[in-house]
């Protein structure tokens, strides 16, 4: 059995841990979990710091539990938010549960026969047995409100002056309930989280200790950030999701090749399962060649491929060789249409009609008036342009302005243009 610990400090996902913590998990399989707010319907990168260390304690040897927060997605976590958050119906949690676990099968074994296979949980399904009365009754008198008060997250909320609702305040107690019924019913004495969850993990365990009499522990890993300050995962575009429909995967690829090289040297031990020698001899290659971007490579490989495997990264590959390498007609012609518009976003535009196009007889007439001015201001600069060689579509070099157009379309319905070695133009016959 590995050290789970010891995993996690090289990698420098260790934030905070319990006393006694490592002496626990030596003594054989130990059940730990991690809590997943279900607001959306997909997870973005920021979770997949909690997805690979629940990742890392299975390939230890132990039991994961990843917890889908039902019944706490219908509050919302006040922790270092500034504002409360709106509530969602159940209907549209469990369509985001369901998501959800789809994800996190990806990287966790539910599936296994031996006794650490991963759970998922939905606390929903325990809290809602719960009369309100009953709740403050069997539960609230454990836990004392200047206890709650003395939370970094409570107070840096009344010390902005935007206040608490009592609905939010009592988020830290139904977390520590969580913790609680896993521990009593499924034996889990673990909870993990990020650096920010300290304070709800710890009334867990304090929950624990005066209802059950029992012992629990905690461990954080630490909030990622940038190298520039700016917050991790974000784009000009909004979150990166680990939904295709949300992010494409080649906008995930991107993402990742393009990160600095000072934040690749640590992503690549958060995000990736690679070995420490791998990764200091990585490095060690990105050091000598920093321009051939090693580091960024490998992590753009290996996340693509957990997040949305091998066939989907290697159109990723083919779509970034399109603009940033060498690259064919049929490699241009097996993008799917979602990956060929993403990877022309932004292009200059043009649309014919399937008559107009018909009725072109040569390649010249392409570059006339249907599309002067965006590409070529006259058809004289394109035939300069063309006898040039400086010109070609779909990837395929034009030699001879006067020759018959006889490229085939790409998914039956573009023309991709490429003027000089930076210029892109999309022609689009409707």
């Amino acid at each position: 059995m590995n050290s789970f610990i010891e995993e996690l400090r090289w990698r420098g996902m260790l934030q905070d841990m319990t006393p006694e913590l490592e002496e626990h998990l030596s003594k054989g399989v130990a059940s730990a979990y991690l809590g997943f707010d279900p607001t959306a319907d997909s997870l973005h990168i920021g979770h997949l710091v909690g997805v690979m260390t629940l990742l890392h304690f299975q390939r230890a040897g132990h039991k994961p539990f990843a917890l889908v927060g039902g019944a706490t997605g219908m509050i919302g976590d006040p922790s270092f938010k500034s504002a409360e958050r709106n509530l969602l119906n159940k209907e549209t949690l469990d369509h985001n549960v369901s998501c959800i676990q789809n994800q996190l099968s990806k990287f966790l074994d539910f599936s296994g026969e031996t006794n650490n296979k991963a759970e998922l949980v939905n606390n929903y399904d325990w809290m809602s047995e719960f009369s309100f009365l009953e709740f403050i009754r069997d539960v609230g008198k454990h836990i004392t409100v200047n206890y709650m008060m003395a939370k970094d997250s409570v107070k840096r909320r009344l010390e902005d002056g935007n206040g608490l609702s009592f609905t939010e305040f009592s988020y830290q107690l139904i977390q520590g309930y969580d913790f609680y019924h896993l521990w009593k019913n499924e034996n889990c004495t673990i909870q993990l989280g990020g650096s920010d969850q300290w304070g709800n993990i710890v009334t867990g365990t304090e929950l624990i200790r005066r209802m059950g009499g029992g012992s629990a522990f905690a461990l954080t890993v630490p909030l990622i950030t940038k190298a520039d300050g700016s917050k991790f995962g974000k784009t000009e575009g909004g979150s990166v999701w680990l939904d295709p429909e949300k992010t494409s995967p080649y906008a995930f690829y991107q993402f990742w090749l393009n990160v600095s090289d000072e934040d690749a040297s640590k992503y690549i031990r958060i995000f990736t399962t690679l070995d420490q020698q791998t990764i200091e001899s990585l490095e060690a290659a990105h050091a000598e060649a920093p321009h051939q971007r090693a580091l960024q490579k490998e992590i753009a490989k290996n996340v693509t491929v957990m997040v949305h495997g091998q066939e989907e990264l290697d159109m990723a590959i083919k779509a970034s060789e399109i603009l940033f390498g060498k690259s064919s007609t049929e490699d241009l012609a097996s993008l799917d249409e979602r990956t060929f518009l993403q990877v022309f976003d932004g292009v200059p535009q043009v649309q014919l009609s399937k008559d107009e196009f018909a009725g072109f007889e040569s390649t010249l007439d392409l570059f006339g008036e249907a599309t002067q001015g965006v590409i070529f201001k006259s058809k004289g600069e394109a035939r300069k342009m063309i006898q040039g060689g400086g010109v070609s579509i779909n990837k395929e070099k034009l030699t001879d302005p006067n020759a018959a157009l006889s490229c085939s379309l790409l998914q039956g319905k573009y023309l991709l243009i490429q003027r000089g070695k930076k210029n892109y133009y999309i022609v689009e016959i409707k």
